[in-house]
């Protein structure tokens, strides 16, 4: 039997699991325990990969156990915690909507959703490059299958988890069903820029934003758009703006704009959003593709 570290978070602020699971969903839960989820993930520093059973006792507390880590196990819980932003003092978050109505209705109708990120900015980064020109549900056919065939298997209380797999395994990929010599090359590239620590989240996060973006934008496939993503939901910064088209046009639909705000415009916005602005626009986000729909027509910036 594997045996398991155990481990417990006070959250600060308003936190829902089960409100996280149902409209971020993807984490599968224990058969035996419908109450919790498994995060299975290479742990950062690439030592091992682990699967971290989480479950909500409280209003205000978190409780797990770390499956598979050895030595890391401290590391992996933190990596969990921070996947799930309770890494953050969440404490001024309802501050926000009483600043902003829209963002105050947002909170209330999701219940103060927070973001999810990925399990790390490496495990976002690798998604990118491999649902490159393909669609969403090949990406996920694609990453799982490499997870069951190269990443580790983890037991948790009789059942099993795959990780994806870390920088290790993926180099040693020559041809893989699925992956082009281009992308394998590219997902080379970042294995190694993971290795040597460029990919890890603190690195990142202790970056000034541009040059952070900067940073990612050297890796091989990594444009304006993805370097984004992985910045923003990988390594999970709190208090930044994406601009990428999407949002624009939710913040003329929630605001109920003649047209789509100007740069300048989304700038006075998102001050009213502050230090959580990346947290209100995910929940601007959220409700654009639950409630409105993403355009038919072609979104462009406005300056």
């Amino acid at each position: 039997m594997v045996s398991a570290m155990k481990f417990e978070m006070i959250v600060k602020g308003p936190f829902d699991l089960k409100n996280q699971s149902l409209y971020f969903g993807g984490y599968p839960q224990m058969r035996a325990d419908p109450d919790s989820i498994v995060m299975a993930f290479p742990v950062e520093g690439w030592e091992e990969s682990v699967a971290v059973m989480l479950r909500q006792s409280s209003a205000d507390k978190v409780e797990g156990e770390v499956y598979g880590a050895g030595d890391n196990a401290a590391r992996a819980w933190n990596q969990a915690m921070a996947t799930l932003s309770l890494d953050v003092d969440g404490r001024g978050w309802p501050e926000v909507g009483g600043r902003d109505k829209v963002i105050g209705g947002l909170q209330s109708k999701y219940q103060f959703l927070r973001p999810l990120l990925f399990s790390s900015p490496y495990e976002s980064a690798a998604g990118f490059l491999i649902g490159h020109r393909i669609t969403i549900k090949q990406k996920q056919v694609i990453m799982s299958r490499m997870s069951r065939e190269l990443g580790k298997k983890i037991e948790v209380r009789g059942e099993s988890f795959y990780a994806f797999p870390d920088p290790h395994a993926i180099l040693s990929i020559e041809k893989y069903d699925g992956l082009n010599d281009v992308k394998i090359e590219r997902l080379h590239a970042l294995a190694l820029a993971a290795l040597n620590g460029s990919l890890e989240r603190a690195y990142l996060r202790s970056l000034e934003i541009n040059d952070a973006l900067t940073k990612l934008k050297e890796l091989p496939g990594i444009g304006p758009f993805f370097a984004e993503g992985i910045l923003h939901r990988g390594a999970g910064l709190v208090d930044a703006i994406t601009h990428d088209d999407l949002t624009p046009y939710a913040i003329e639909k929630a605001y109920v704009l003649p047209q789509q705000p100007s740069a300048s415009q989304i700038d006075d916005i998102s001050r009213r959003w502050e230090p959580f602005r990346m947290w209100a626009l995910v929940l601007l986000h959220v409700w654009l593709r639950r409630e409105i729909g993403l355009p038919r027509r072609p979104m462009l910036r406005r300056k």
